[in-house]
């Protein structure tokens, strides 16, 4: 059995992938990705793994804007810190559900119930969760919560969303801020890719509000947006092509 490892911690990829080869010394780890740029880019290059072990929080964002981007024919165990992504995991028709830090037994178990499957079945799950990919419906408008109010938000007027200590702040391009009760993931998944780019776990920003790129000492990017936001935005250097080809690429 061939399997894909999306981690994007190295400690949790190293305990994970040491379980694996303890339940299973015949398993063979083919490859390990750490964002969903790098996922996406292994998946159209390389033959299919056999099945996939997939953290959900990476670096990059939510690990379920990957199959916005490509159909993913392979089964799924995802591996999550979180129980509050069960029901979306449940919608791209997963193996398994796995809460770090993850059992053996809970491992050797999901791996069994995935070795169960018999061709008809695992033909009919990998239709189901071909039918079930997020289908790139992407926000024009936001509700943002004021006091007594909903203010409806056009996205397009959205310079960032920043993150702090579990609450989210959307900076909009007229200076304003708001409060808006949603994690940077479940946002970030639902924006377009072209018009937003999640910098770091902390920002997610606007293209048409880059004002300015600083190539920093150690191959980061400095990010200047339009508005003055609470700290710098860096973006790391193994994300920065990726960045410099989102800023240069068309809609």
């Amino acid at each position: 059995m061939k399997v894909l490892i999306v981690e994007d911690e190295t400690i949790a990829y190293e305990y994970l992938s040491g379980l694996i080869r303890k339940i299973d010394p015949d398993i063979e780890i083919v490859a390990a990705t750490e964002s969903i740029s790098q996922t996406v880019n292994w998946l159209r290059s390389h033959p299919a793994p056999d099945l996939i072990f997939m953290d959900i929080h990476l670096s990059d964002g939510s690990a379920f804007s990957i199959f916005e981007l490509l159909p993913v024919e392979t089964p799924i165990i995802f591996t999550t810190a979180y129980d509050e992504y069960a029901i979306d995991a449940f919608k791209v028709n997963s193996i398994d559900y796995l809460l770090k830090p993850v059992e053996e037994e809970d491992l050797r178990k999901a791996v069994e119930k995935f070795r169960k499957l018999t061709s008809p079945e695992k033909n009919r799950y990998l239709q189901q969760q071909a039918e079930t990919n997020y289908t790139g419906h992407y926000f024009n408008k936001l509700l943002i919560s004021y006091r007594d109010n909903l203010i409806p938000v056009s996205v397009k007027d959205i310079a960032c969303f920043y993150t702090s200590e579990h609450q989210t702040q959307i900076y909009m391009t007229d200076g304003k801020q708001y409060q808006y009760n949603k994690t940077l993931d479940s946002i970030y998944q639902n924006l377009d890719p072209h018009l937003f780019f999640r910098a770091n776990k902390q920002f997610v920003i606007a293209r048409e509000q880059v004002s300015n790129i600083t190539i920093w000492f150690d191959r980061r990017l400095l990010i200047t947006l339009s508005v003055e936001v609470p700290e710098r935005i860096y973006v790391s250097k193994n994300k920065a092509s990726e960045f410099k080809e989102w800023m240069v690429s068309g809609e």
